[in-house]
């Protein structure tokens, strides 16, 4: 097994942001905001700071297939937090989200704004609040959807602060490194390819917050969106996966949610902050560089 050095913890870990390496800006040791910056404000009933990663397009995907669905009072104002630059660390996004982390909401469709923070909280406010997208109470198939939710809450950091890292990111591959999460992802993987060969959706038969919280970040991977890993994870295996993947894809919701807040990429697949639904037509970053 290879490794890059022989390394003692020391008795007490110290902070080196050089050792932080592209993820610098992003992870240090304490809470807290580290400069004043309000957030903006727009004219919709709800205000999402986010980024296009896939916890960010959760939240994206669910806003653009309620209105898909006629929930008109979903209309949402999607600003982009550069969270390579620090940005997450103004005073007004902590105040959204003290864990400094996106995608924050503000709910200002009541008398008084409500902050949501963390994609599955978000994804259950607004299904809860629209009655949309999640089974009712005391219907069994909501225990099956909000299961696969927190199922999602709890293994995705395995796939991407885990085997997306040291795949992808870290400054040198370590192969116990690697051979851990990936064998974590790929039970993952088979955990939801079990499960997809028994249901169409994850609840069941009906599409809900559990497969819209799951997709970004699996039906992502099994495309090969994630890490550039396809071929290295085998995700061709999967075949139910793979179904589920392509359906949830062909969405015209989800073609439009997965590109809010993305800054990277194609171009034309890049809407850097969404304010009206026209935007989608007008102020993708391919339509503005020809402007």
């Amino acid at each position: 097994m290879s490794s890059t050095s022989d390394y003692t913890p020391p008795p007490v870990w110290t902070w080196n942001k050089a050792n932080g390496g592209r993820f610098a800006n992003i992870n240090r040791p304490i809470a807290g905001s580290t400069h004043d910056k309000d957030l903006p404000v727009g004219r919709h009933p709800f205000q999402l700071y986010s980024l296009g990663t896939p916890n960010g397009q959760k939240v994206t995907i669910m806003f653009e297939e309620l209105l898909a669905a006629g929930h008109k009072g979903a209309e949402y104002d999607a600003w982009l937090i550069k969270i390579g630059e620090g940005e997450q660390f103004g005073s007004g996004f902590v105040a959204a989200n003290p864990n400094s982390k996106i995608p924050a909401l503000v709910d200002r469709s009541g008398p008084k704004p409500i902050r949501v923070f963390e994609s599955g909280a978000i994804l259950l406010h607004l299904a809860e609040k629209f009655d949309a997208f999640v089974p009712k109470l005391g219907d069994p198939v909501r225990a099956e959807c909000l299961s696969w939710l927190f199922w999602q809450m709890g293994s995705a950091p395995y796939l991407g602060g885990g085997f997306g890292h040291f795949y992808a990111y870290a400054p040198s591959k370590i192969e116990y490194a690697i051979d851990r999460f990936a064998m974590e992802t790929k039970r993952q993987l088979d955990v939801l390819d079990r499960r997809l060969a028994e249901s169409t959706f994850l609840a069941g038969d009906d599409y809900t917050i559990a497969d819209i919280a799951v997709w970004p970040w699996y039906g992502g991977l099994a495309k090969g969106l994630l890490y550039g890993a396809g071929e290295f994870l085998a995700v061709t295996e999967y075949k139910n996966v793979q179904r589920w993947a392509d359906t949830i894809a062909a969405r015209p919701a989800v073609k439009r949610g997965r590109i809010v807040n993305r800054l990277q990429g194609d171009p034309a697949a890049q809407l850097r902050e969404r304010h009206d639904a026209s935007d989608f037509e007008l102020r993708t970053e391919d339509k503005l560089a020809a402007d």
